[in-house]
């Protein structure tokens, strides 16, 4: 699949391709760039945050840091596409840029999917009762977690007395094997889900979690993850960030998922 791009002066410029991924099912792989490539700080370009946008739902962001004044990436095509479906990929500037100069300004793309079958990984994680610990901190975790997107999913993450639920759905799930993780027993189709998902902080909607989960095999010492939740309008407002590491107890535990639909 070629890639398509769109640019405009004086906005962002965003490149995407769609390709079927047999890990994770289509996704769309992105390059973000702007109009002036390698200037100094304070021409204009900046590190202005830039949305990545799939048919208007913010899927990743980024910054034009210098010298380099681009960045890509790969995110999953939205739940329920199929091949043949024609998807709107979006760089939108967030925030003024280094000038001065109130952000806004945007540029689009429009990929198709491959014209094929392409299914993800039919596969679930679950886990719980244990701690992470993080600068003395203890952080516990239960979990149910589908790789398809079309069940509902359980993520409670406590800490300190506080305490993060995701909703249901999540906006992203890339599941995948790494055939350096011996992830066995039980056999399963992956070792590693990374997911994007929106919950209630504190009992307040408008946060973000984003997680990355590893089984590596029992009795589970080996296995990994990462926590990070923010503020969705305010991405700074970081209130958990756990960093991949080791469980310092419990389990992860990867399946074949259920039939269902």
């Amino acid at each position: 699949m070629g890639w398509s791009a769109n640019a405009q002066a004086h906005h962002p410029n965003i490149a995407a391709e769609a390709v079927c991924e047999t890990e994770s099912g289509f996704v769309i792989n992105y390059i973000a760039t702007t109009w002036l490539p390698g200037v100094e700080p304070g021409n204009g370009a900046g590190n202005t945050r830039i949305d990545i946008l799939i048919d208007g739902v913010v899927v990743d962001s980024g910054s034009f840091d210098y010298p380099e004044y681009a960045f890509s990436g790969s995110v999953p095509a939205p739940s329920g596409a199929i091949g043949g479906d024609s998807l709107t990929v979006m760089a939108l500037a967030v925030d003024s840029w280094d000038n001065g100069s109130t952000g806004g300004q945007s540029a689009a793309t429009t990929v198709t999917l491959p014209d094929e079958e392409c299914a993800p990984v039919n596969g679930r994680f679950t886990g719980g009762g244990h701690q992470i610990r993080v600068d003395g901190v203890r952080v516990t975790r239960g979990l149910t977690i589908h790789c398809d997107l079309l069940l509902s999913n359980n993520l409670e993450i406590n800490w300190q007395g506080k305490k993060f639920h995701m909703t249901e759905h999540l906006i992203t799930a890339q599941c995948s094997d790494d055939p350096a993780i011996v992830q066995f027993p039980p056999d399963a189709p992956l070792d590693t889900l990374v997911g994007v998902g929106t919950g209630r902080y504190e009992n307040q909607d408008g946060y973000t979690i984003e997680f990355t989960l590893v089984d590596a095999g029992e009795p589970g010492t080996m296995d990994e993850m990462a926590i990070k939740v923010y503020e969705t309008a305010n991405p700074a407002n970081v209130v958990l960030d756990v960093p991949q590491q080791r469980l310092d107890g419990g389990n992860l535990q990867a399946h074949y998922d259920q039939p269902h639909k």
